[in-house]
């Protein structure tokens, strides 16, 4: 198997034959060392796999994003070479270097954040078994009601200005991996301008376990869809469904949300079935407020949600910024 040092030793034989050494760059393998966890690119024979599954999934992720970080570098070092200016050339490799050692710090951040998460889920396989007969048409949990025509408004102030969101309950279902699903279209606007359009799919076990299976995600720049980056549908591209809410939360529950590797990867965790947090919406002296952790090991970003019974998810808060997304409105 050709492994990516060498292809690294053959790029910069090239780069050395254009005259690249001319300009003073110095041709040395990515990340500047002959080798790292990054660069052990051998797959794991699944056929033999065994022991910590988790684990040996983070470390295939790892190597993956470290081959990409690598790959980038190398399709931007090309275009470096087809400068005239040799300054220009010089200042644009190093450019490209300088963003694949980020993208590789960056790379070993996520490795640990997953670890994490394996730490608490153990090192087991992730294969939830998807029966249709174990589900029922509509969504009911207490902490997720979503009947058809339900809707859901919200606001954030952010530094950029107004968020607004919207969660309507579509009439709309089709059928993922034999599952007919609830539709949501989430829709989000930055100072009255569309910046989000999403569909999510939705669909209630019965055990009240509501099941995240999919979305589809519309991101909008200046007014044009710019990409549909985060959407995933279970039983696609090794894509499978997740818990949007359980039917019994208890504290100290650890699951996951959705699970398409580098695509979705949210986790939750419960930490109150009773939360007497001030300035939590549509909630009363007697109400026993849910509250959740849920971040994702792809960014460092901890949102802390509430969720009462007969309403659903009401508030959310970040601690790392103080941002605070508010239910303002809803109707059944």
């Amino acid at each position: 198997m050709t492994t990516t040092q060498n292809n690294w030793q053959r790029y910069c034989a090239v780069l050395l034959a254009a005259g690249t050494a001319l300009i003073g760059v110095a041709c040395v393998p990515p990340g500047g060392s002959q080798s790292s966890d990054a660069d052990q690119d051998e797959p794991v024979d699944v056929r033999h796999a065994s022991g910590d599954i988790c684990g040996k999934t983070t470390q295939q992720l790892f190597k993956a994003c470290g081959l990409a970080a690598r790959e980038d570098a190398q399709v931007a070092s090309a275009n470096c070479l087809n400068l005239t200016n040799p300054q220009a050339a010089e200042d644009c490799i190093s450019a490209a270097e300088e963003a694949r050692d980020g993208a590789v710090e960056e790379c070993a951040i996520v490795r640990e954040a997953r670890d994490q998460v394996c730490v608490k889920l153990g090192g087991g396989v992730y294969d939830p078994v998807i029966d249709p007969k174990n589900f029922v048409a509509g969504i009911t949990n207490r902490y997720t009601p979503f009947p058809v025509g339900a809707v859901r408004e919200y606001e954030k102030q952010t530094p950029e200005g107004l968020e607004t969101i919207r969660i309507e309950v579509l009439p709309e279902t089709r059928k993922i991996m034999g599952v007919t699903v609830t539709t949501l279209r989430d829709t989000v606007k930055l100072n009255g301008v569309l910046v989000e359009d999403t569909k999510d799919w939705l669909a209630q076990d019965t055990q009240d376990n509501v099941w995240y299976m999919g979305e589809i995600v519309q991101n909008f720049e200046n007014g044009l869809l710019e990409n549909l980056d985060g959407s995933f549908e279970a039983g696609k591209a090794g894509a499978k469904a997740g818990f949007w809410t359980t039917g019994a939360p208890q504290v100290g529950d650890f699951y996951r949300q959705e699970w398409a590797l580098s695509v979705a990867e949210d986790v939750v965790e419960v930490l109150d079935l009773d939360s007497k947090d001030p300035g939590v919406p549509f909630s009363g002296n007697d109400v026993k407020v849910l509250k959740v952790r849920a971040t994702t090991p792809m960014s460092p970003v901890v949102e802390i949600k509430y969720y009462v019974p007969g309403i659903g998810f009401v508030l959310e808060v970040k601690p790392a910024t103080g941002e605070v997304l508010k239910l303002v409105r809803y109707s059944n």
